[in-house]
């Protein structure tokens, strides 16, 4: 996104720290995914794990055919807020656990043969209610970050080929696999090679296969049209519903951070400190780690005046980036940090007892709506 961007707010004008939503640039997402969807007919969830801010469901849910989630929780709110399709996957599920999930879900997927096995009399009441499929490894790896890869070598993440083998697939509905992170079709599309190589024998017993997560498709450069062919051809091969999960794409770009500079200190370079924290608020940057783009602003000595920007939590590494700055930053100065919907807000955490950013919800009519505000009970009631 151009750091450059005309916003739809003033930040000026809203509580510091937050987190802002910007509804036009959701529903310019939402018109890729429903053009996929209609040249497809495959079915596109949003995956809690990476945005689950509740408010905006009733938009989302007008395009979306559901959600994805990876615990009871997830589930849980996908169900009384998403109020559609509701899919659950768990790396490994308690018997306590897997109670719930089969209450609130349309479907749920397995990590491995020995809880779909050591499960049986759990799930047999539901086979009627539920469709249940197998995340699968297809041992390809696209990723190039370990961290981030699922099917890195010792992966604790789907049942290889091998894994198959001796296993009854009776009531067993689909598979499932996810081998992308923020990439394009054309990973997809070496996948899909691997994948339908190694499984031919099993997709077709299949009714349904999802293709997962890490789909970057309403980034600028993202061939639509050639994600569309390879679902149109898998689906014309092989006659199988298709589901997609593609994360932070949903809200790719629509999402925004406003934060105030507090102080400037001298140590060698230039620093600002912020009234928001990397770790407590942002930690994917720590994580990832990724440099933010900031609303006019540059890479170090692009510009005449360079800044550290650091948050205002005790730990040392509380460092957002280096940047360079037209005219030299001020205290009281709001800085607006880019693509900030996806892992930010379902990411927080209150470290050092550092308050929470409140969540904003701009409309189409450029009107700034307060969702949430944060305070003192939501430090304290985390603890004991």
């Amino acid at each position: 996104m151009d750091r450059k961007i005309s916003l739809n707010f003033d930040p000026y004008k809203l509580p510091s720290p937050s987190f802002v939503v910007d509804e036009e640039f959701l529903e310019n997402n939402l018109k890729i995914f429903d053009y996929i969807q209609k040249k497809t007919q495959a079915k596109i969830l949003l995956a809690l794990k990476g945005f689950a801010m509740f408010s905006v469901f009733p938009l989302l849910r007008k395009t979306l055919y559901g959600i994805c989630a990876s615990t009871v929780h997830e589930a849980r709110l996908g169900r009384q807020m998403f109020q559609k399709e509701v899919h659950t996957f768990q790396t490994a599920y308690s018997e306590n656990d897997l109670k719930e999930v089969l209450e609130l879900s349309d479907h749920v997927i397995f990590n491995s043969f020995s809880q779909w096995n050591s499960f049986q009399k759990i799930i047999k009441p539901y086979l009627n209610k539920v469709e249940f499929g197998i995340r699968v490894n297809p041992e390809h790896s696209e990723v190039p970050v370990p961290l981030y890869d699922p099917c890195a070598r010792y992966s604790r993440l789907g049942a290889k080929i091998d894994h198959f083998k001796g296993q009854s697939l009776e009531n067993i509905k689909g598979l499932h696999f996810h081998t992308l992170c923020e990439q394009d079709s054309y990973a997809l599309e070496r996948t899909l090679k691997v994948f339908e190589e190694k499984f031919k024998n099993i997709i077709p017993e299949m009714k349904w296969i999802n293709f997962g997560g890490g789909h970057h498709i309403t980034r600028n450069d993202y061939d639509i049209d050639h994600l569309c062919s390879l679902i149109n051809n898998f689906k014309e091969k092989y006659n199988k519903e298709i589901y997609l999960e593609p994360g932070e794409a949903i809200v790719l770009n629509a999402g925004f951070f406003v934060t105030t500079v507090l102080d400037i200190i001298e140590n060698e370079k230039m620093i600002a400190i912020l009234d928001s924290s990397v770790p407590c608020h942002l930690p994917d940057v720590i994580e990832m780690p990724y440099r933010p783009e900031i609303i006019g602003a540059g890479k170090q000595g692009e510009f005449k005046f360079d800044y550290r920007i650091g948050g205002q939590s005790c730990l040392a590494g509380d460092i957002l980036g280096d940047y360079s700055f037209a005219d030299k930053l001020k205290i009281g100065d709001r800085l607006v940090l880019l693509d900030m919907a996806h892992y930010t807000m379902v990411k927080t955490n209150t470290f050092n007892g550092i308050k929470l950013p409140s969540i904003i919800l701009v409309k189409k009519n450029k009107k700034a709506e307060i969702i949430k505000e944060f305070n003192y009970s939501d430090f304290k009631n985390r603890l004991s």
